[in-house]
């Protein structure tokens, strides 16, 4: 299996909304390489987190790349407003649109294509698409809420389109997103992910930055 740079995305979810600017601030100068922002609709997800101008607010306070993942039920519709502030914009294979134009309409406009997948949809359903994105973002977690268990059934996910990455010669970074520390992030390098999504770990870190060293070190 190919080794990869490992990126470490600290998730805005579990700041302190209050202080938005002054946390994204302080994640950034901890070391952290691009920043992670969970939109939710209430109706994809059973929660609501924020929107557009929410992540315009968090791109005046970092140079760091945005990477947006819209939990949301008609990202096709929504990605314009997102486009000015995001470097990658990710969207989930259950919701309703037409996963191909969507992914080619975010390549279009020159920013990174990702694609996510919820616990209970097979990895499988994502290989008709291979070569289609650049994000495979595996969550480990159910959606819609922070601070969960991670999944370990879904080291198996990885493991599989990491196989598929390496024997197919695609360059997509692998996404996990959902109980991510120190241990996770391991079991998860070593799965074959390299593109770590920490939020309840990172924010609430004594140590900021030691946690993002930690989580990158592997």
């Amino acid at each position: 299996m190919s080794q990869r740079k490992t990126i470490v995305a600290p998730s805005i979810l579990a700041c302190d909304f209050s202080r938005l600017g002054a946390e994204v601030e302080r994640v950034s100068a901890a070391g952290a390489d691009w920043i992670h922002c969970d939109v939710m609709d209430g109706h994809f997800v059973d929660n609501i987190s924020f929107g557009p101008a929410f992540v315009e607010a968090v791109s005046r306070h970092t140079s760091l790349p945005l990477d947006v993942h819209l939990m949301i039920q008609r990202p096709d519709e929504y990605i314009p407003r997102f486009l000015p502030f995001a470097s990658s914009i990710t969207s989930h294979l259950e919701a309703d649109h037409d996963v191909s134009k969507t992914l080619a309409g975010i390549r279009a406009a020159g920013l990174l294509a990702g694609l996510a997948i919820s616990p209970a949809t097979p990895v499988e359903d994502v290989r008709p698409l291979l070569g289609q994105f650049d994000i495979l973002l595996v969550m480990t977690v159910v959606p819609g809420f922070g601070g969960q268990a991670f999944l370990p059934a879904m080291l198996d996910k990885i493991r599989l389109a990491a196989t598929w990455r390496d024997a197919e010669g695609l360059d997509f970074e692998i996404e996990v997103d959902g109980g991510i520390n120190a241990a996770t992030a391991a079991n998860s390098v070593s799965a074959g992910a390299n593109l770590l999504v920490a939020g309840t770990s990172i924010f609430r870190a004594a140590d900021v930055a030691g946690e993002i060293a930690r989580l990158r070190e592997f």
